[in-house]
């Protein structure tokens, strides 16, 4: 692979100063938020740096950015019972699989985005609101979490004396913190 692949390849480097600003080292140029969202939006890759510390902030950066495209009016992708969810798995032991299935999730709807906007159309064009392809992504994500939750349970098996619910029985388990 020659150098100007790689480099192509490379993510733009942005910087994080001080004061606030952010620093796009390929152009050259100061951005800001909205610039950042586009480039997102374009598939263009990037990374940002603390300009004093060299830290990575990436993540909060890119939280950033959607805090701001939540505020605006009009378009609001994550719905509060989403967050709340979300905030319990901080410090839970499954936790640490929440992000991957997240990232498997996205995948499968970008995966089937195209399918989706066309069901849309059609359904739409005819007067009527699309549920069924939302209820088969449903099915196959359900279908994902219980093939993982199957997959982990080999490492964290449920102790000795503990009768699993029947099927009939409703679960009460206790609300989380």
């Amino acid at each position: 692979m020659s150098e100007t692949q790689t480099a192509a390849k490379a993510p733009i480097t942005i910087k994080k100063y001080a004061n606030r600003r952010l620093y796009n080292t390929a152009t050259s140029s100061y951005v800001t938020l909205d610039h950042l969202c586009q480039m997102v939006k374009d598939n263009q890759d990037f990374v940002v740096y603390d300009a004093k510390s060299g830290e990575d902030i990436t993540r909060s950066v890119l939280t950033q950015i959607i805090v701001e495209e939540e505020g605006k009016s009009g378009q609001n992708l994550l719905p509060i019972s989403f967050l709340r969810q979300l905030i319990g798995f901080y410090g839970d032991s499954l936790g640490g699989l929440v992000p991957r299935y997240l990232e498997y999730s996205m995948q499968a709807f970008s995966r089937n985005e195209e399918q989706m906007r066309d069901y849309m159309r059609t359904t739409l064009g005819g007067g009527l609101f699309p549920f069924n392809p939302f209820e088969e992504v449903a099915k196959q994500n359900k279908a994902f979490v219980e093939q993982a939750v199957k997959m982990f349970s080999s490492f964290y098996p449920v102790p000795t004396g503990t009768a699993e619910p029947e099927a009939d029985t409703p679960r009460t388990d206790p609300p989380r913190r």
